[in-house]
């Protein structure tokens, strides 16, 4: 037996003859000990999941592990049987996911999904199991545990499902808990809550924790010891203060530079002409039903907020707060209930659907998930010359717009023949960015845009999305629940809760004097505040 509950010695991992490099993974060794919170970080590619994936036995069919060993309490994962995983999963080691709505069956019980663990590896009756679910969910601080075990996933906050999914891994008392990216879909304070939840699991249980990141404010919240991984190999190593603050390799110093500081720069104040007025926005979901009865609920209530030409107005706020809603109502991608919505003085709030045409154009948006907003059957210069064919411009000058574009956004023009599945993550961000421009509109607006990016994509996204603003002179409005992302590309800042705006002014003077409490407990709440990287600004 081993004093480590995970040991990974020389771990390597073939790709396919047709990938863009011999090894997905190469000579990977780490360790984690017992009550041990191990970060490994690096970009997208690195080899993080994968060797998470191999630990656990999840490796896709096309991966093949080709050298080394995974050392679960000494015991060989990579030569263990089918069978022998099962019963691994869970009872020694278990593995929290990025989405947890993936993650779920939708259609079972929140409290049945906890269940089935208990049934699959123990011995324990109905009754039992439902007690011992109730139980674990009252431990990871879900409200009501009682009511909710007969929830069903939809009815719950992502905050909600994420505790979910660590009272399933946890409720068996593993010796080992991989952690892939569970926060990053969380707003700051639901985040904070997960993060202080799992280092207070692990205390309590002597469980050691490998868990995977791109966020090195949660890096510098939790990590005992980092792992630095970049194109599949280990480049550096070392206890949390010896990675961050004294970073020795250079591709380590590059992220910590990437990170964006929660002081936001001066920045001058914009006096262009508005382009978005915005006044006493009401926006309700839901009916009162035949008989008064029936559930409302008031996504954004009495909302003013205005843009000028070359600015960038940051909406901050928890999930839930009617960030989205408000910018779904700018674009008219949703009809307000009441309230005004000035396009250049163009009232468009209450314009039909059939008479909004022209007015598309105008304002584009650029979402989260760059994978889901590209259609993946159609070429990216399909994508990028839809729009402005449909606003009547000629075939041969919307495509020699879109490789222009494509030049703009830091991509090949040569490109227009790929799909999107043969391009990163942030490069497929850069083409809908493209896209959005394809039309020169007067307001961009950003819903979460660079949230699932890693820091180091992040930081040329963010880069490129600035240079825009001023070379267009676009509005842009920018949602984020990224606090140091809105401190250095915010010019004013709007913080939101429960649909109502509760805090407004310039960027610099909402994060230097917070005047409401919330927008106080939202900054408090971001990891790693108090800490400022190597390098960044």
């Amino acid at each position: 037996m081993t004093e480590n509950v995970l040991e990974v010695n020389d771990l390597t991992v073939a790709l396919p003859k047709d990938g863009d490099r011999p090894n997905a993974i190469e000579g990977i060794t780490l360790s984690v000990a017992p009550g041990e919170i191990v970060c490994v970080v690096g970009e997208s590619g690195s080899g993080k999941s994968v060797t998470a994936q191999a630990v656990m036995g999840l490796l896709p069919p096309a991966l093949r592990p080709t050298g080394g060993e995974t050392l679960l309490a000494g015991e060989n994962t990579l030569t263990a049987t089918k069978s022998r995983l099962r019963d691994l999963r869970g009872t020694k080691m278990a593995m929290i996911f990025q989405e947890p709505m993936t993650a779920l069956n939708p259609v079972t019980r929140v409290g049945d999904q906890i269940a089935e663990m208990l049934e699959i590896h123990t011995g324990l009756s109905a009754a039992e199991r439902r007690a011992r679910a109730i139980e674990i969910m009252d431990m990871v601080q879900l409200p009501d545990p009682e009511k909710m075990v007969d929830a069903f996933p939809h009815q719950l906050s992502g905050g909600q499902r994420q505790r979910i999914m660590i009272a399933i891994a946890l409720v068996l008392d593993p010796a080992l808990l991989i952690a892939d990216e569970p926060t990053t879909a969380l707003d700051v304070t639901t985040q904070a809550q997960i993060l202080k939840l799992i280092k207070e699991m692990q205390e309590r249980r002597g469980t050691g924790v490998l868990f995977i990141t791109h966020d090195f404010g949660v890096v510098a919240e939790i990590a005992d010891r980092i792992v630095v991984m970049q194109n599949g190999r280990v480049v550096e190593q070392g206890t949390r203060d010896e990675v961050l603050l004294s970073p020795r390799e250079a591709y380590t110093q590059m992220l910590m530079a990437s990170v964006p500081s929660m002081t936001p720069p001066a920045r001058a104040e914009v006096s262009g002409e508005r382009a978005i007025d915005v006044s006493n926005l009401v926006k309700r979901y839901g009916s009162k039903g035949w008989f008064g009865g029936g559930r409302e609920v008031l996504a954004a209530s009495d909302v003013n907020l205005h843009v000028r030409k070359g600015e960038t107005l940051g909406i901050v706020g928890e999930s839930g707060s009617g960030k989205s809603t408000v910018a779904r109502c700018i674009a008219r991608l949703i009809a307000p209930t009441a309230g005004s919505i000035s396009l250049h003085g163009t009232e468009i709030a209450t314009l039909p659907e059939g008479r909004l045409r022209p007015h598309r154009r105008k304002v584009q948006i650029v979402f989260q998930d760059p994978y889901r907003s590209l259609n993946p059957r159609r070429t990216i210069g399909l994508s990028l010359i839809e729009a402005p064919l449909n606003f009547g411009m000629a075939k041969d000058a919307a495509l020699a717009k879109a490789r222009d574009l494509m030049e703009l956004v830091g991509l090949s023009g040569d490109a227009l023949d790929r799909y999107p599945h043969q391009f990163s993550g942030g490069q497929r961000q850069r083409i809908c960015i493209a896209r959005a421009l394809a039309v020169e509109p007067d307001v961009l607006i950003a819903d979460e845009a660079v949230s699932a990016l890693d820091v180091s994509v992040q930081a040329q996204v963010l880069e490129l999305l600035d240079d825009i603003r001023q070379r267009f002179d676009l509005a842009m409005l920018f949602i984020t629940h990224d606090l140091r992302v809105a401190a250095q590309i915010c010019d004013r800042l709007l913080v939101m809760q429960s649909g109502v705006v509760v805090e407004e002014g310039p960027t610099r003077d909402v994060y230097s004097a917070p005047q409401h409490n919330y927008t106080r407990l939202l900054l408090d709440a971001a990891p790693g505040a108090g800490v400022e990287f190597g390098g960044a600004a």
